[in-house]
């Protein structure tokens, strides 16, 4: 026996989908606007994962050049039949230009987990979190949120559709059913079904996905309803007592290990202390399931998400992360994304064991920024990177990234200012769209070279230079990490908080920066 200690994905690794196969456990994450699309994790003891594969991977999979912020990839489903692997997921190019949505659903499949995936196929516009059911009579089930733009708020969430899936042409035929309105808590979402004893279990998210957030359960014997509601309401949520250390607990699967024990994964969150700001974004997290008198139940029987959770393997105490990301290969792309488009060559190149990041768009754009960067697993860490960046332009800048989105970020930059010939290191702040130069330095570079670091602790963080790499100087005062967060972004925000690294070039797109290794230490 061993002990997990929640969340098992920490980080933005929001609304799991577990699945069991023989001794391995599979979980896929939404990935939003981060490339490639929708992120698969591996384990054989439900505490040590890994990630196995990123199954959209070009622009074939997906194609995200101008999705809005916290669009692109929400809520994969990942199941398993007859030998192959399916992935429904949702494309959402808008969401925040009220009443109207675009979201696109697709189907994809492959026959190993870890290698290419077939071209999703379109399924269906009619709402997002999709998911894929298959009966046991053989048939296949498509069953989507349904969004009505005519309605206000939280009544545009007009329940569950279903309806049947040709498992050749994965075209989608006969009548739709509304099988779910949702409960009274309303913004009924993410469904997904599981069939045992002869009834129908109707997985949803409802709530909203914040700290009113709960998973529902709903049971009928017929496939179609109609389905009577959980005695307890929810199967798990944080929605009644806000003093927990996971908060915001929703949207979940589940799945039946070998061993007949049945496990639920869901989306939670660790704001920081003392405050309602997740820079950590949404995690995924874990608890045992037992069944009684035909209905799913938290192991300790109620529905606050554990902390701990008591598993039938031998587990380890999770350590510290630090990790020294180097370029003789590209291993480093296992933790790093980029942003709505694929890693190629005509924005990335490993050469003589540097990262050459060639000039692109602006930090503002969605549509084509030369960024490379990985998630903020951690309430207090430390980041550096060392570059060389040799353009004499004030348009043409290269440093460290620490952002939520377009609309609220940091960027830690190295340029030129043409009036005293001199390099100049800025702090700049963009905060709900205002733009805002916290500090700034002229600096006397030794062979273009100059080195970076970020300090987060909690709220609070200090970006620092050197010139050697030895002796660091703060540039600016201390920033407010917490404004990378859901809760601070406006309209709202579903990601989290990430670092990495960019270049941005204004002029002509011809500049390019070398960065030598990013180090990411958990404190």
């Amino acid at each position: 026996m061993g002990i997990i200690e929640n969340p098992i994905l920490r980080g933005f690794n929001p609304d799991p989908s577990i699945l069991a196969i023989g001794e391995d456990f599979y979980i896929a994450t939404s990935t939003f606007e981060w490339f490639p699309g929708v992120s698969i994790y591996h384990s054989k003891n439900l505490s040590d994962w890994e990630l196995i594969s990123r199954p959209l991977k070009s622009i074939k999979h997906l194609d995200m050049k101008g999705n809005v912020s916290s669009g692109g990839v929400w809520a994969p489903c990942l199941s398993y039949s007859n030998g192959k692997f399916y992935l429904i997921f949702t494309d959402v190019k808008t969401w925040t230009d009220d009443p109207f949505q675009d979201s696109f659903n697709y189907i994809t499949c492959a026959n190993s987990i870890d290698k290419v995936w077939e071209n999703p196929k379109f399924l269906n516009c009619s709402g997002f979190d999709p998911s894929l059911f298959h009966d046991d009579d053989g048939k296949k089930w498509i069953l989507n949120m349904e969004w009505d733009y005519r309605k206000e708020g939280v009544k545009k969430f007009t329940g569950i559709i279903m309806q049947e899936l040709n498992p050749d042409s994965f075209e989608l035929f006969g009548p739709k059913y509304k099988i779910f309105n949702g409960t009274e808590i309303g913004y009924t979402e993410a469904p997904h079904i599981y069939k045992k004893d002869g009834y129908y279990y109707l997985l949803t998210a409802e709530g909203s996905t914040s700290y009113g957030h709960a998973i529902t359960v709903a049971r009928s014997k017929n496939i179609t309803g109609p389905y009577e509601i959980h005695p307890n309401k929810y199967l798990v949520s944080s929605r009644d007592n806000y003093d927990l250390e996971l908060l915001k607990a929703g949207h979940g699967s589940l799945c039946c290990g070998l061993d007949g024990r049945w496990w639920i994964a869901f989306l939670c969150s660790r704001p920081i202390p003392n405050t309602r700001r997740s820079v950590l974004g949404r995690e995924t997290a874990i608890a045992e399931v037992k069944w009684e008198n035909n209905w799913p139940y938290l192991l300790s029987k109620d529905y606050n998400p554990p902390v701990t959770v008591l598993v039938p393997y031998e587990t380890k105490k999770r350590e510290n992360e630090a990790k020294n990301y180097t370029f003789e290969n590209f291993d480093f792309l296992n933790d790093f994304q980029t942003l709505r488009i694929p890693f190629s060559n005509e924005r990335f190149e490993l050469i003589n064991n540097n990262l050459r990041i060639y000039g692109k768009h602006s930090i503002y754009s969605v549509h084509e920024q030369s960024l490379v960067a990985r998630r903020q697993t951690s309430f207090k860490f430390e980041a550096e990177t060392c570059f060389k960046f040799s353009f004499k332009h004030f348009k043409k800048m290269a440093g460290m990234i620490y952002r939520y989105n377009e609309k609220n970020q940091y960027y830690f930059c190295l340029t030129y200012d043409e009036t005293i010939d001199k390099n100049v290191v800025n702090v700049f702040m963009v905060d709900r769209g205002k733009f805002e130069i916290l500090g700034r330095e002229f600096v006397d570079l030794v062979d273009d070279v100059i080195w970076m670091k970020l300090q987060v602790h909690f709220s609070c963080g200090k970006f620092l230079c050197s010139l050697d790499g030895k002796e660091y100087k703060q540039i600016g005062n201390n920033i407010d990490s917490s404004i990378l967060s859901d809760e601070y972004v406006e309209p709202h925000g579903f990601t989290g908080a990430f670092i990495g690294m960019s270049c941005n070039d204004l002029e002509n797109c011809s500049c390019y920066a070398d960065f030598k290794y990013f180090k990411y230490i958990e404190k």
